[in-house]
């Protein structure tokens, strides 16, 4: 028997020869601190875990601004034995808020802005603070989603692009992004004065991790350094991608500006809007322009001055371009952060691994945004405009009540994402009108035909989802017709609660309106063939405006067939009404809603006439674009647009009936909205509760005039009426 001391140093030894036995085949027989930096597990003292410095061959490892300036493809062992890193920075305290800088123009990029929003905030845990430099396109979109969005612990500040056009504008640029690719190099003077620190993203940019982990990083600069980058993942700056290519200096194979950590304190003490202006006038003496815009300049700056780079982990900047090197990279990470898709063929780059990268990109553009409005407990913020009020009035509604889902949803803020698609609008002229009107994803089908019937602009409110919304930006693309048009504005409102809230809907296509006059529509409705240029000559010939407050009246028809050949003009609409082929509209469910029009004196008349209001009267009208606005308590099916014809009524309106308009509505499955009301004695007992609601408030504000309209609205509809 050995003695109990050698025993025990054996039992160690044995020990340790299996734990050194089981290194072996857990991490290939590499335990050193080298192996740790280059991918091994987190932890090992005195180096990056694998999450911030992946693995990768020693032609792509990472290198410090030295090494790059000599040769390209240095290897780790050219490098000091010593070359493990500071351990990973602390990530920044849970409160610090997080300052992140993007430039964004147009309407297509403000759609990439929000699927890197919504990644960004799907990881953090920190308060963010977003300066947005924009155009006047990308203001007007940003503004209204990020004011209904609502989210909790983020700030956000604009900044006008356009007043810093001529900072730029004297560089030659050929980058697909123009003027606003170079415009980052200006942020150190645009940005407060007090700010010291930020992150600079491009649009094209999706996180897979918490950005305070890419906040931490700072604390890596060394004294002298105010940029970080992540290296170029392609050989576009070593000049060998084909004949007679000739980039802007760089060092090694440059660095990428899809993602940039500044220390603007530093860039402004070291005079960086000189040095980058003098840097890009002597390379414009030899080269013809940018191709990279800012990129290029960044990276000649650098070239001349490498002690102001600091090079970041090549996870923090996944670059997908044509002719990417970043499967040496991603390869041999155990987690990436940053996804960059900077190409500009986008998705559609090509890329063994690219379905990988595309369905991570398209988890996060059909995410939905409501989800993201989480608080970040601990964390005091100041709350969104008019969050705490909303808050106190949802907390006072009472979940017993019969009519709890109709007050729920009168109080829900809908994210709203103005002129999603493309919007060129036509001069203004005096007289011109948009057809206003609502959809939800089950109407899309009507959007063809009403492009056709109707040749002027439009500003359609469309209910979605966000995976909806984007199925909905393919069906645009696909149809040559909707495609062609670019005076029609969508605008999606993003779907949340059971109750469809048509006249916020309407609210939101009415405020979007550019032209004088606006015809309040229904997605259901097709107009006369010659509806649109009618209308015009009439509020010319009628003298509207300042001189006549009127409601002009289109006659509603309707048809029971689907298939259907549409009258050109009144007398085939007539002929079609004799036949038994075309009704007045709601003629058998629901003939008080339009009987007022009077079709009767219609089919004879040759010069508007005027009509007067009757309880129920809710016909579709061309009005002034500043006409009140739809009471938004009416949601799902009933009195939504009766309430706002009282409303025009109440302000004095006169009712013109144009004697040559028509429009008709198609057959379609009635809604869920509409199918509850008539089945439910609930849901008509709360319309009824609104409409109570609706005639106190005409009463607060109207006064004694209000009296007329109380007999219509304590009349109880029945289940028939539709």
């Amino acid at each position: 028997m050995l003695p109990r001391g050698r025993s025990r140093a054996l039992g160690a030894a044995a020990l340790l020869l299996l734990l050194l036995l089981l290194g072996f085949l857990l991490f290939g027989g590499d335990l050193g601190c080298e192996r740790h930096e280059l991918g091994g597990r987190a932890g090992a003292p005195g180096c990056f875990p694998s999450q911030l410095v992946p693995r990768v061959p020693p032609d792509w490892r990472l290198r410090g601004a030295a090494a790059l300036d000599g040769d390209p493809l240095a290897g780790p062992r050219d490098r000091n034995p010593s070359d493990c890193g500071p351990r990973p920075p602390p990530p920044p305290p849970k409160c610090e808020l997080l300052h992140v800088a993007i430039v964004c123009a147009g309407h297509n990029s403000s759609r990439d802005v929000i699927t890197l929003v919504k990644s960004m905030l799907f990881y953090r845990k920190n308060p963010l603070h977003l300066h947005l430099v924009t155009d006047a396109v990308a203001r007007n979109i940003l503004e209204m989603l990020f004011r209904t969005w609502m989210v909790p612990a983020v700030r956000v500040s604009f900044y006008d692009a356009d007043e810093l056009k001529s900072q730029v504008s004297w560089i030659p640029n050929k980058h697909y992004s123009g003027l606003y690719g170079l415009m980052k190099l200006v942020l150190p003077g645009t940005l407060p004065a007090e700010l010291a620190r930020v992150i600079v993203l491009d649009t094209d940019i999706t996180f897979a991790s918490d950005i305070a982990e890419l906040w931490a990083l700072f604390t890596h600069f060394s004294d002298t350094q105010a940029i970080g980058l992540v290296e170029n993942q392609s050989d576009w700056y070593l000049g060998n991608l084909w004949k007679n290519h000739r980039p802007w200096p760089a060092l090694g194979r440059g660095f990428n500006t899809g993602v940039i950590l500044l220390r603007l304190d530093r860039l402004r003490q070291a005079g960086w809007e000189q040095m980058w202006r003098l840097m890009a006038r002597r390379e414009l003496l030899t080269l013809p322009a940018t191709s990279l815009a800012d990129q290029d300049i960044f990276n000649a700056v650098i070239k001349e001055h490498p002690g102001l780079v600091h090079p970041l982990p090549c996870v923090w900047n996944v670059q997908l371009s044509d002719h990417t090197l970043a499967e040496r990279c991603y390869s041999e990470a155990s987690d990436l952060k940053v996804i960059h898709w900077n190409s500009p063929k986008k998705l559609r780059v090509k890329n063994k691994h690219v379905e990988f990268f595309r369905n991570f990109y398209l988890t996060f553009l059909e995410y939905d945004g409501n989800l993201l409005r989480r608080g970040l407990f601990g964390c005091p913020s100041q709350p969104a405009s008019g969050a705490e009020q909303l808050q106190q009035a949802l907390e006072q509604l009472d979940e017993e009540d019969p009519c709890f889902e109709f007050r729920q949803q009168q109080l829900t803020v809908h994210r709203v994402h103005v002129t999603f698609l493309p919007h060129e609008p036509s001069p203004s002229r005096p007289h011109d009108v948009t057809l206003v009107a609502q959809l939800s994803m089950d109407r899309l089908q009507m959007l063809e035909a009403l492009c056709r019937h109707w040749p002027g602009p439009m500003s359609l409110a469309l209910y979605l989802t966000d995976a909806e919304a984007q199925q909905f930006l393919r069906f645009i693309e696909a149809s040559p017709v909707l495609a062609a048009r670019q005076d029609v504005a969508y605008h999606v409102v993003y779907r949340e609660g059971p109750l469809y809230p048509v006249n916020q809907l309407r609210n939101v296509a009415l405020a979007q309106a550019l032209t004088p006059y606006v015809f309040l529509s229904d997605i259901d409705f097709l107009p006369a063939y010659s509806l649109y240029d009618y209308l015009r000559a009439s509020i010319e010939q009628l003298g509207l405006g300042s001189r006549r407050k009127a409601a002009l009246v289109v006659p509603a028809f309707e048809t029971l067939h689907y298939r259907f050949s549409f009258p050109r003009s009144k007398v085939e609409l007539l002929a079609l009404l004799d036949a038994g082929a075309l009704y007045t509209f709601r003629y058998h469910e629901w003939p008080r809603g339009h009987a007022p029009t009077d079709y009767a004196r219609w089919r004879e008349a040759q010069a508007p006439y005027g009509v007067q209001w009757v309880a129920d009267y809710e016909p579709y009208v061309v009005v002034p674009r500043d006409c009140p606005r739809y009471d938004p308590r009416f949601v799902g099916f009933g009195w939504n647009k009766v309430a706002h014809i009282v409303e025009l009524d109440a302000q004095e309106y006169e009712f013109l009936v144009l004697p040559e308009a028509f429009t008709i509505h198609l057959p379609h499955a009635p809604s869920l909205d509409i199918s509850h009301f008539r089945s439910s004695p609930t849901y008509r007992g709360c319309l009824q509760a609104l409409k109570d609601e609706f005639h106190q408030d005409l009463s607060r504000h109207y006064g004694a005039a209000a009296l007329k309209y109380l007999p219509a609205l304590q009349q109880p509809w029945s289940p028939a009426r539709g």
